[in-house]
C-alpha cells in the first residue's frame, strides 16, 4: 500500500477534528491510568476547557462533512447515503449530542441524564476507529497512520482506565460483601 503525500481538506479538517476529540479523552483516562498525572498542569488545562473542545471537535467535524459532501455531490435525502458511512454518521450524531448539551443549562436540567448522554463519547471511540479504517483503507495519506496510532494509543488509554474502574468497583463489592 503506498501513502498518498496529498491531503484534501475534508481531510484535514476530520484530522483536526480527531485531534481535539482526543484531547477531551485524554484528562481522564491519563488520571486513571497514571495517578501522577493527576496534578499535571497539561491536565489542568484541558479539563479547563474540555467542553470548548468538545464543541470544536464537532464543529470541525461538521466542516468535514460539509466538504465530503460537496466533493461527492451526495443526496442527503437518499437513505443509501447514511449506509454508506454508519459509523461516520453515527459518530457525528453522537458529537452533535454532546455540543449541543455542553452546557451548565443542560448539565442542571438533564442531572443524571447528562453523564449518561455524554458517556456516549465512549462509543465515538470505537466508531471513529472503525471510520478512519473504513474510508481510508484504499487511500491513505500521511496522516492516516499518525491518526490510527493516536486513535490506538486513546483506545488503549480508555481500555485500561475501564479495567481499573471495573477492579476498583469489584474490590469496593468485595469489601461490602465481606462486612
Amino acid at each position: 500500500m503506498s501513502i498518498n503525500s496529498s491531503i484534501s481538506a475534508a481531510n484535514l479538517l476530520g484530522c483536526l477534528s480527531l485531534f481535539a476529540y482526543i484531547l477531551t479523552l485524554l484528562p481522564s483516562c491519563l488520571r486513571t491510568s497514571f495517578p501522577t498525572f493527576k496534578k499535571a498542569k497539561f491536565i489542568a488545562k484541558v479539563l479547563k476547557y474540555r467542553r470548548q473542545l468538545g464543541i470544536l471537535a464537532f464543529l470541525v467535524a461538521l466542516g468535514h462533512v460539509v466538504l465530503i459532501v460537496i466533493k461527492r455531490n451526495v443526496d442527503l435525502f437518499d437513505l443509501q447515503t447514511y449506509s454508506i458511512s454508519v459509523e461516520g454518521t453515527a459518530s457525528l450524531i453522537i458529537f452533535a449530542l454532546l455540543a449541543f448539551t455542553s452546557n451548565d443549562w443542560s448539565v442542571k436540567k438533564m442531572k443524571k441524564n447528562w453523564r449518561r448522554l455524554h458517556q456516549l463519547t465512549y462509543t465515538a471511540i470505537f466508531l471513529l476507529f472503525w471510520h478512519i479504517q473504513e474510508k481510508m483503507s484504499e487511500h491513505w495519506n500521511f496522516l492516516t497512520p499518525i491518526e490510527l496510532i493516536c486513535m490506538s494509543i486513546i483506545t488503549a488509554l480508555f481500555l485500561k482506565r475501564r479495567w481499573l474502574e471495573y477492579q476498583k468497583e469489584y474490590a469496593q463489592q468485595s469489601q461490602k460483601q465481606i462486612i
